[in-house]
């Protein structure tokens, strides 16, 4: 087994495990939660979502805000519980890959230093961001494709905090070219929250559950003006109605779809045509008529509540911020700004090589939407060309993973006796930040 371990310290989960490996050995939220039946904040366990703990309005409290590290004391906590309990090692007889979000201010640098070696005493560091790794992981994928081949690519990172355009040359961020969009995962769900409670029912506490809704019903529009559209009539002529049904404490302590195969009839209306009256009515189909009006009765021993228009209007604001009042780009037009601060020989490159990787990029149709919104910006005679990672969630570790196989690993860490000889700042100068 590799003496290096890998981190993938995200705003949301914490990946980490033995490089070389495929898969991490473990990934947790990287908070801690205190349940109402608690009175003190809980370490969750790797399997959060399978676990039976009833996570109705619980306190949570993270470390890492708006993607930087602003509270080093509970990070020390969440590490020393991940290190001992989950992974089983002794920092001391270990190297630690880190990954850190680009342009992480010094102060912060320092702070993560200190953790590292003086706090959990590794006995070497390398720090690096998430678009190097992904890029690397991707071209190792693929050996003779274009990422490869031009060793240059434009890596979309939709995570927790926030998402970055970053354009990726010769295993290097161009660091003047990268774009952020101050809205991730969290800000999408704190939106879900704010419409689910102004219009069924107070969810504000409800960080645990609105994640899972959103993550289980939310999707991405092809046609907005259509699908409002859709969404405003009413009974089985709604295909995007669906119904959530929130725990009830006591017999399920997780929230679940009402029926999963209504939360799948958006899937028939295509980008192109507007559905299908048949598809829509059920005309030809009365037992799904009568299916309809079953479900539409609403079961007064549930606490349940309905999701029309949101599910599609949350990962909206991914592509316009503007309508949630930020003074920010939508992603297309971020992406075109990242690349447009990169020498005009790469422009087409970068255009054919867009990888999406991080939680956000899950939503379906969400590459096709891209590109939809890409196209007209991007110049007739570049092709667009948009790869998701088969895992956006775990790509960011694979690709440390893989890094910290290589053989001249070593050699690219900082140790701890130079940490302690020269300092943070100079140490940082290694990893070209």
């Amino acid at each position: 087994m590799s003496n290096v371990i890998v981190l993938d310290n995200g705003g949301g989960f914490i990946k980490a495990g033995h490089g070389g490996e495929r898969d991490p050995v473990t990934v947790i939220p990287n908070c801690l939660y205190r349940p109402l039946s608690s009175k003190k904040f809980l370490h969750p366990s790797p399997t959060a979502s399978a676990s039976t703990e009833d996570l109705t309005s619980a306190a949570v409290r993270r470390p890492i805000d708006r993607g930087y590290l602003i509270n080093p004391d509970l990070q020390r906590d969440i590490w020393s519980h991940l290190f001992t309990s989950l992974l089983h090692i002794t920092p001391s007889n270990y190297s630690l890959l880190l990954t850190e979000p680009p342009f992480t201010l010094p102060s912060i640098q320092r702070a993560t230093d200190e953790l590292v070696f003086e706090d959990f005493g590794f006995k070497s560091l390398f720090i690096t961001d998430s678009p190097k790794l992904v890029h690397l992981y991707e071209a190792s994928k693929r050996p003779d494709g274009l990422i490869s081949k031009a060793q240059c690519s434009l890596v979309v990172d939709c995570g927790f905090s926030f998402t970055h355009a970053a354009p990726v040359f010769q295993n290097f961020t161009l660091n003047y070219g990268v774009k952020r969009i101050d809205l991730g995962g969290k800000a999408l769900t704190n939106y879900l929250k704010e419409l689910v409670s102004y219009r069924s029912v107070n969810v504000m506490d409800e960080s645990f559950l609105m994640d899972d809704v959103k993550e289980k019903l939310c999707f991405v529009s092809l046609d907005i003006a259509r699908d409002l559209q859709v969404a405003r009539k009413r009974g089985k002529d709604n295909v995007l109605r669906c119904v959530y049904v929130l725990p009830d404490g006591i017999t399920h302590t997780k929230g679940f779809v009402k029926d999963p195969d209504e939360a799948k009839r958006y899937l028939t209306m295509t980008g192109a045509d507007s559905p299908s009256l048949e598809t829509i009515k059920g005309i030809d189909r009365p037992e799904l008529s009568e299916k309809l009006e079953d479900r539409r009765r609403i079961d007064l021993t549930k606490n349940e509540f309905e999701l029309t228009n949101e599910r599609f209007l949350v990962p909206e604001m991914i592509f316009h911020p503007a309508d949630l009042g930020m003074n920010q780009a939508g992603l297309a037009e971020c992406i075109v700004r990242a690349v447009n601060s990169c020498h005009p020989v790469l422009h087409p490159v970068l255009y054919e090589s867009i990888i999406l990787t991080g939680g956000s990029t899950l939503f379906p149709r969400f590459s096709e939407r891209l590109e939809m919104e890409l196209r007209p910006l991007v110049p007739d005679e570049y092709q667009v060309k948009i790869t998701t990672q088969e895992d956006p969630i775990l790509g960011v570790w694979r690709g440390g993973s893989l890094l910290a196989s290589s053989p001249d690993f070593e050699a690219m860490c900082v140790t701890k006796s130079e940490y302690e000889e020269l300092g943070s700042a100079r140490c940082r100068k290694r990893f070209f930040h």
